[in-house]
Parts: structure tokens; sequence; C-alpha cells
């Protein structure tokens, strides 16, 4: 071991790693086993929380886009907060992927369709046009809320 940080706020350990014999650096993350709830799958199967699965679902939305690893394992280690807050000991793949889609629509919009379209099973462009029609309103409306102009008063 080359190096020992702890990482955000104490959730893991980063260390740097030498091998011993190509002498070769890399780096392992450490964390903290806590209870997760189980993701209860559409067909009634209970599987435990998996990050590396999260993580990679994530990255497969984001691929191709200038969107940074060091940003999609920001919003994995938010989720991952969430469902550590959580009282229940289980959580739907349906809510856990709407989590996920809150996250990407404010990460990167393709990835955020990208995603969706796999939740959400699309059967055909209609669907994919829908979403984006759906996020662009909601783009506008945000936009036009942040742009109204204040009330102006006249000086006597």
């Amino acid at each position: 071991m080359v190096d020992s940080r702890v990482g955000r706020d104490g959730e893991f350990i980063r260390r740097r790693r030498e091998c011993l014999k190509c002498h070769r650096r890399y780096t392992t993350y450490e964390y903290i086993e806590d209870v997760l709830p189980h993701v209860v799958k559409r067909d009634g199967r209970r599987e435990p929380f998996d990050r590396q699965k999260l993580r990679a679902s994530i990255l497969k939305s984001c691929e191709k886009r200038s969107v940074g690893v060091q940003a999609v394992d920001d919003v994995v280690g938010e989720i991952e907060s969430q469902l550590y807050d959580r009282t229940e000991k289980e959580i739907s793949s349906e809510e856990l992927g709407k989590i996920v889609m809150e996250h990407l629509q404010k990460l990167d919009p393709v990835a955020y369709v990208r995603f969706a379209s796999v939740y959400r099973k699309f059967k055909d462009v209609g669907q994919f046009v829908d979403e984006v029609k759906g996020l662009q309103s909601h783009d506008k409306a945000k936009a036009a809320t942040a742009a109204k102009p204040k009330a102006a008063t006249k000086a006597k």
C-alpha cells in the first residue's frame, strides 16, 4: 500500500496500492457495509442492493456524454445515502428507478432519456418523443420561473 485516505465524510477509504511484481499502481475503495434495503424486482424476486450494478447502469446511460466518472460516483453516493436514510427494509425497483431518474434529469438530459427508455421499457419512438417533450416542458417551466421579472416600483 502506497497511500490511504478517508473519502467523502468518512463514507469510504481510498487506498493507492502497487503490485509487487510489475510495480503498476492502482486504487481500491473500501466501503463500510451498512444494511441497505433489498430491492424488490418487478417479478417479485428480492435481491440485495448492489452499488456496482447501480453505478454500471448509470455509467451506461451516460456513455459518450460529457459526464465525468466522478459525477456518476457522486450520484451513486447520493442515492446510496437516500437508501441508508430510509426506515423500510425494502424498496421496489420502480421506486429506485424513479430516484435514479430524478438524479439523471439534473445531471444530463440525454442520459435521463436513455435510462428512462430501459426503465419504462419503451416500445416505440413515440414513447421517446413523449418523454423528450415532457423533459422540454419541465425545462421551459423551470426557466420561466427563474426568469420572472421583479415588480417595478414607482418612485414618488
